[in-house]
């Protein structure tokens, strides 16, 4: 059975977010972890059941926390463009600014033990940015706004990989979604 929430489970996970941003998911091991965490590898295991369940804590975390992030830059305005535009930009400063994002965000997708996660995940933010789309004017907004968190999600693997921000990029996914407005 995993100990309860600690310092020791804390500093496993912040070593997780270092190993993920420096490794990517593929070259997260337990070993790598309790490494860079400076612990045993029993240590991991009494908080741990196996690198699937660690994996899936820093995968729920990490997007906690971005979404958390969303929610307060568009608290308080309501559903269309500029509530779009404000979450797209404040999801992507902080996939740019937040530790761990080539392995929790871009990785994730290919990783079999976040499958289920990531399309949780995804599901969650479509239900999120549904009424923002149908107030751009689509009448059938589920899809379109599906294609628009792909197409956010593409722009964050340009900026993560050029080290920039990308404002053309940024407002062309606005353009695309956003209809006569």
């Amino acid at each position: 059975m995993a100990r309860p929430a600690g310092p020791g489970r804390e500093a496993l996970l912040r070593a997780g977010f270092r190993v993920a941003g420096e490794r990517g998911l593929a070259g997260m091991s337990v070993n790598a972890v309790v490494e860079a965490a400076g612990m045993a590898k029993g240590a991991f295991y009494q908080h741990f059941a196996d690198r699937r369940a660690f994996v899936v804590a820093l995968h729920r975390i990490y997007h906690d926390e971005l979404t958390r992030l969303v929610l307060a830059a568009v608290d308080g305005l309501e559903p269309g463009a500029a509530r779009l535009s404000a979450g797209m930009h404040a999801y992507l400063d902080a996939c740019a600014a937040t530790e761990g994002t080539r392995g929790m965000l871009i990785q994730a997708r290919t990783e079999l033990d976040l499958l289920d996660e990531t399309r949780l995940r995804n599901d969650l933010i479509v239900e999120l940015c549904i009424p923002d789309v149908a107030a751009a004017g689509w009448p059938d907004p589920e899809p379109i706004t599906r294609m628009m968190i792909a197409m956010i999600g593409d722009v964050c693997l340009h900026e993560m990989f050029d080290g920039r921000r990308h404002d053309r990029l940024r407002a062309a996914v606005l353009e695309l979604v956003v209809k006569d407005s």
